[in-house]
């Protein structure tokens, strides 16, 4: 299936010279969006994934139905004040400012292989976090899976010595 004909192309969006790459059409496909979690699925049990972890929010989107589909568990990455027990958190700079994740302190178990599943990958930064995250709790990161990736924002440059699936490259 060619995932790309399921992504919507909205020139810019949200600002004059963006391209934005809409995928609420493949998510509202059910074939569609069957195989992109299918080929997720596919990289966690070929990572040996005991746990999945998404921030927030489409990790949640695609993070969920590859949790449910290996038996096992999720745990969302949220900003400030979203989550409600006690937490760790990691605050980072961004090209025009600064974003800060959290995640519940009991979430991850020591040793515990980890995948991080979100959307998109692009500069990287976010998904650097939450390694970060997962690697204060204890974690092993066994990789990361993406809908997308943005090729020329160099995100994958951040995740060295992590293997990286991506559905879609542009």
């Amino acid at each position: 299936m060619n995932l790309k004909d399921y992504i919507a192309e909205i020139q810019d969006f949200p600002q004059t010279g963006i391209l934005f790459r809409d995928i609420t059409p493949l998510m509202g496909n059910g074939d569609a969006f069957k195989y992109a979690t299918d080929e997720m699925i596919a990289f966690a049990k070929e990572v040996d994934a005991q746990i999945i972890v998404g921030p927030e929010s489409r990790g949640f989107i695609f993070g969920c139905p590859v949790a449910v589909a290996l038996n096992t568990g999720f745990v969302p990455v949220r900003k400030p004040g979203k989550l409600p027990r006690e937490t760790v958190s990691f605050k980072y700079d961004l090209e025009y400012g600064s974003n800060e994740l959290h995640i519940h302190k009991d979430a991850i178990h020591p040793g515990q292989k980890v995948l991080i599943v979100d959307d998109l990958l692009a500069t990287g930064g976010t998904v650097e976090a939450t390694i970060k995250l997962v690697n204060q709790l204890g974690g092993h990161v066994v990789g990361c899976a993406f809908l997308i990736e943005l090729a020329d924002l160099h995100g994958r440059d951040k995740l060295s010595g992590v293997p990286v699936f991506t559905s879609l490259t542009y």
